[in-house]
This record gives C-alpha cells, sequence and structure tokens, in this order.
C-alpha cells in the first residue's frame, strides 16, 4: 500500500496587532482549526447584559475569503455566550481601525470578569462564492416535512 502525503502551504493573512505585548492569535495544539485570539482589556460584564469585548487585531482575509469568530468551548463555563451565535468577518472589514471583538451575553445572575490576554474567541478562514438567485416557481423536489422530521 502506497500513502501519497499532500503538504498545504499556509495561507498568509495581513494582521495589525493593536497592543504588542500580546500575542498573535495561534493554533493551541497542532491539529485546532482555529486560531485562539487574546483578550486586549479587562472587562466586565454585568449579570444579563451585552459587552463588546476587543480581540487586539484587525485582519485582511485573503480574497474571497471571511473569518468565522466562534467561542471556545470554555466560554459558557464562564457564564457568557456569544449574543450573535457566531461572528462574521467580512474580507471589506479589514481597515486599520476594524479590531475584530466577541459581542458577549452574561445570562448570569452575577457579573463576569474577562482579564486581559485572557482566550475566549477562536477564529477560522473560510472561503465564500457569491450566489446569483435563479428565481423558479417550483424547485421540483419532495418536502422534507419541517424541522425535526427525520428523527420519526
Amino acid at each position: 500500500m502506497t500513502c501519497v502525503y499532500i503538504i498545504l502551504e499556509r495561507m498568509k493573512v495581513k494582521v495589525r496587532r493593536i497592543d504588542k505585548s500580546l500575542p498573535l492569535p495561534s493554533y493551541g495544539t497542532g491539529g485546532s482549526a482555529g486560531l485562539d485570539c487574546f483578550v486586549r482589556e479587562a472587562t466586565i460584564i454585568p449579570p444579563g447584559e451585552l459587552a463588546y469585548i476587543p480581540l487586539n487585531i484587525c485582519v485582511q482575509p485573503p480574497k474571497n475569503h471571511f473569518v468565522l469568530i466562534a467561542a471556545r468551548s470554555s466560554l459558557p463555563k464562564r457564564g457568557l455566550f456569544l449574543a450573535n451565535g457566531i461572528g462574521i468577518g467580512d474580507e471589506d472589514y479589514s481597515g486599520d481601525e476594524d479590531e475584530y471583538k466577541a459581542q458577549v451575553y452574561n445570562y448570569t445572575d452575577k457579573p463576569v470578569t474577562i482579564e486581559k490576554g485572557e482566550r475566549i474567541i477562536q477564529l477560522i478562514f473560510l472561503p465564500y462564492d457569491k450566489v446569483e438567485w435563479n428565481e423558479v416557481e417550483s424547485l421540483g423536489n419532495n418536502n422534507r416535512g419541517g424541522f425535526g422530521t427525520t428523527g420519526r
């Protein structure tokens, strides 16, 4: 049996770090898909409130790519979740002052403090395609029946 290995070159991404005392986002392990981001300043999120936590970077994704901004798995342990589920860093959100931020919601009854340098968010770079609508009167497929119908 012959094994074929494909060595992929890492994509080069322009990044502007605001606070140079903090590291650039990095992969936690060799198999990580997301880059862990470091919080730029300590933030206290009152109970039942939203906060925008600065992530210390401005990024220019490569052409036809966007940045998926996702919570690290430890975020709910802190009593927080991303208020918008996930974030999208568009290709043209790439100015020198377009700092990525995490929009978090504190669902506890106590204030939650996030310290400078903590990792609460990860970034994943993904390709995208633009669509052009082809409006039709019928899609020509059978109906599935709605949410949860495949579990019956």
